[in-house]
C-alpha cells in the first residue's frame, strides 16, 4: 500500500513539475533537486512544493508539513524492506 501512496506522489510532483511553474519557484529554477526529489522522497518533494505555494517560503511551522511528509517517506521505504526481511527469515527458518 505504501508503493502506492510513493507512486501517486511522484505522479502529482511529475505533473505539477511539467503542469505549473511551483516546482520552479520552490526550488528556484533548480533541476537536480526536484529530480532527486521525484527518485528518492517523492511525498516530501511535494510537501515542500505545495507549502512553498501557499505560504510563499518554507519557514516556521511550515517545515512541520515537510517533516511529517519525510516521515511518511521514511514509512513507504520501510514497509517493502521489512516484508523481504520477513520473507527472507520465514525461509531460512522453514525446514529443507
Amino acid at each position: 500500500m505504501s508503493w502506492l501512496v510513493a507512486l501517486f506522489a511522484r505522479l502529482a510532483l511529475l505533473v505539477v513539475w511539467l503542469s505549473t511553474p511551483l516546482v520552479d519557484r520552490a526550488f528556484h529554477g533548480g533541476w537536480l533537486l526536484p529530480l532527486l526529489g521525484i527518485i528518492f522522497l517523492p511525498i516530501t518533494t511535494l510537501a515542500y512544493v505545495l507549502v512553498y505555494a501557499l505560504a510563499g517560503s518554507v519557514t516556521g511551522w511550515s517545515w512541520l508539513w515537510v517533516v511529517l511528509a519525510f516521515l511518511l517517506d521514511l514509512a513507504a521505504h520501510r514497509a517493502p524492506a521489512k516484508q523481504a526481511v520477513q520473507a527472507r527469515s520465514r525461509r531460512a527458518s522453514s525446514p529443507s
